[in-house]
């Protein structure tokens, strides 16, 4: 389990606590981050705590309006982390299938996408294909990465050199 050192930068439009323009580490878990953007269940949203670094989840329909009350009043030290990506995923896929050079394979995943359940489908077929199965992770680990580097820019926070 990594941990990353994050600069962070927040800002707030009262120009009061966070907005001030200062810098200071917090300790994000990489692993934490990933499994929350990787985390298909819409019943549950997750949450980074910019204050300690912890990544949190709870389940949408949690029944304490003091939590509730709590995210909403200190929006600028609790981000949601955004849902799991459908359209990226998909988009995923086909980048996959184009770099496959077996054109017999090639066919096979193509149809397989246009299956019903195409997610779970193309998990099957690389079942057989372990190469194929390395590349398909390595590219969404990449992927994904990409898309946690940019949410975290976006909201001010930078990865250190360190």
């Amino acid at each position: 389990m990594a941990a990353l050192h994050e600069k962070a930068w927040p800002s707030s439009p009262s120009g009061v606590g966070f907005g001030m323009g200062f810098m200071r580490d917090v300790e994000i878990v990489w692993d934490d981050l990933l499994d929350a953007f990787e985390n298909e269940d819409p019943e549950t949203v997750f949450f980074l705590d910019r204050e300690t670094g912890e990544v949190f989840s709870v389940p949408i329909d949690y029944e304490d309006d003091d939590f509730w009350e709590e995210i909403e009043s200190n929006e600028e030290r609790y981000l949601q982390i955004p849902d799991f990506d459908y359209d990226q995923e998909r988009q995923l896929q086909h980048e996959f299938i184009k770099g496959i050079t077996n054109a017999s394979l090639k066919s096979i995943f193509a149809r397989a996408l246009t299956g019903k359940r195409p997610f779970g489908r193309l998990d099957d077929i690389l079942s057989f294909y372990p190469e194929e199965k390395e590349r398909l992770v390595a590219l969404k680990d990449e992927l994904t990465a990409s898309r946690i580097r940019n949410w975290l820019e976006i909201n001010d926070i930078f990865l250190s050199d360190e």
